[in-house]
């Protein structure tokens, strides 16, 4: 018995010699023949690097890490009795999936900065479907980003995408809901058998705190409009006072009814304020000030302000590394917007034109894998229309691209399993490819 057992040890520790050893070969190849001196190759790692920059100066500090921050605090401040009650596979469909569906409209972030927030509310025992329709919606139904697509590429197209994201999130989460139903089943009778735990404090101070953190990401990172007046214009102009606002208000709530310091408060807002009026033009410097006081804060707060750091950490450490290695493959194979990548972008333009399902399939399949960062694609979008893209073509990106990416795949693949990751993006594409090749047919295909 013992030699049997002997026996499949040593042959298991062959396979995994083996296989490591199989990837060292492979990596030994793909060095050895690298072409390195080509110039589209060196052209695409300039772009790697090149899409890697702007996405850490544009997107880490101003989206990531407040939505870190959120993510950490929905693990430490909700408890996960609440979250199976309201999201989880037992709650009210219609109340789950609804609150899911439009969560867009609040959130205007990208297909990267929706994960430590699908990340927070699944590890807390969100159910499938309504997490995924969130994961779906928070990217893909943005408000400015809808407006603009009307008021650029039409009004025809802007309606088509605004309905079809809302319908998308509720289909998508649902079909995911029953493609891993026995798992979900398993999750609700667990949820039955926890006991109830009691709130730590009322649910509206609750809401308020994670309402300051939300006011802070979305209006930290409203966008220029196209349009240098109106209301959009009028919000951009005021984006950092309110965004400022937000961040009192969240201190006020961590004073009164989270346990910080209102002497440690006060220290850690002080530079923040000089630094705001030091470099009015120059808000970025305050706000990393800020995050990095929050930290502190935290830090110097035992019990659930060193939990809310924790999780926050935890969360960074799981998906920064994989975003940033995604986005630097994303440059590469696909460039900049108006660059080339390893994969020429007149191949794309050729393949999206007309209404066919090939066409639709190839604008999903692109814009599932390429990252769009918010508003990024309208202009995409117009280039491509000018070049002969379909309008069947570009719904169809319009509705698989804001909500997936390389980047954000690697990252899910993390949190949920390949094999949930894989059935998502099949949803997704298919689905985009066949709204797309209606609409073609509906609306006529240029």
């Amino acid at each position: 018995m013992n030699g049997a057992l002997e026996m499949n040890g040593e042959s298991r520790n062959w396979g995994r010699g083996l296989k490591i050893l199989g990837g060292f070969a492979a990596a030994f190849v793909l060095l050895f023949f690298l072409p390195v001196g080509v110039p589209r190759f060196d052209n695409a790692i300039k772009e790697g690097l090149e899409l890697t920059l702007w996405y850490a100066q544009e997107h880490v500090l101003l989206c990531l890490v407040p939505a870190l921050f959120i993510a950490g605090g929905i693990s430490t401040f909700v408890s996960q009795a609440s979250v199976m009650r309201y999201l989880g596979p037992k709650a009210n469909k219609a109340l789950a999936y609804g609150v899911a569906s439009v969560s867009g409209t609040i959130l205007a972030v990208c297909s990267c900065t929706v994960l430590p927030l699908f990340g927070g509310i699944w590890m807390r025992g969100a159910g499938l479907g309504p997490a995924t329709a969130f994961l779906y919606s928070g990217p893909a139904i943005n408000v400015l980003a809808i407006v603009m697509t009307a008021r650029i590429l039409g009004l025809e197209l802007g309606t088509a995408r605004a309905i079809g994201a809302v319908a998308f999130s509720v289909i998508v989460g649902f079909a995911m809901h029953l493609v891993f139903q026995k798992e979900e089943q398993a999750k609700a009778e667990a949820a039955v058998a926890m006991p109830e735990v009691e709130a730590r404090r009322p649910l509206w101070q609750t809401v308020l705190f994670f309402a300051s953190m939300v006011g802070v990401l979305v209006f930290a990172n409203w966008s220029r409009p196209a349009e240098p007046t109106g209301l959009w214009a009028g919000i951009y102009a005021w984006k950092w006072p309110v965004a400022v606002t937000f961040a009192a208000g969240l201190g006020l709530v961590l004073g009164l009814w989270f346990g910080f310091k209102w002497k440690e408060l006060a220290l850690a807002a002080l530079p923040v304020v000089v630094l705001c009026f030091a470099f009015p033009d120059k808000p970025l410097i305050p706000f990393v000030v800020g995050c990095a006081g929050l930290a502190v804060l935290c830090a110097r707060t035992p019990g659930e302000g060193q939990e809310w750091l924790d999780a926050t950490w935890g969360l960074g450490k799981q998906i920064f590394p994989l975003l940033v290695g995604g986005v630097f493959v994303s440059g590469i194979l696909l460039g900049r917007p108006g660059h080339e990548g390893v994969i020429p972008s007149e191949w794309i333009s050729q393949s999206v034109g007309g209404n066919s399902f090939l066409a639709n399939l190839a604008s999903s399949v692109v814009g599932a894998f390429m990252y769009f960062a918010t508003l990024t694609e309208v202009p995409i979008l117009q280039g491509l229309i000018g070049s002969g893209m379909g309008k069947g073509p570009a719904l169809a990106l319009l509705l698989a691209g804001p909500a997936l990416s390389l980047p954000s795949m690697l990252v899910l693949r993390s949190i949920m399993g390949t094999k949930k990751v894989v059935v998502y993006v099949v949803l997704v594409v298919m689905m985009a490819t066949i709204t797309g090749l209606l609409y073609g047919a509906l609306c006529g295909s240029t």
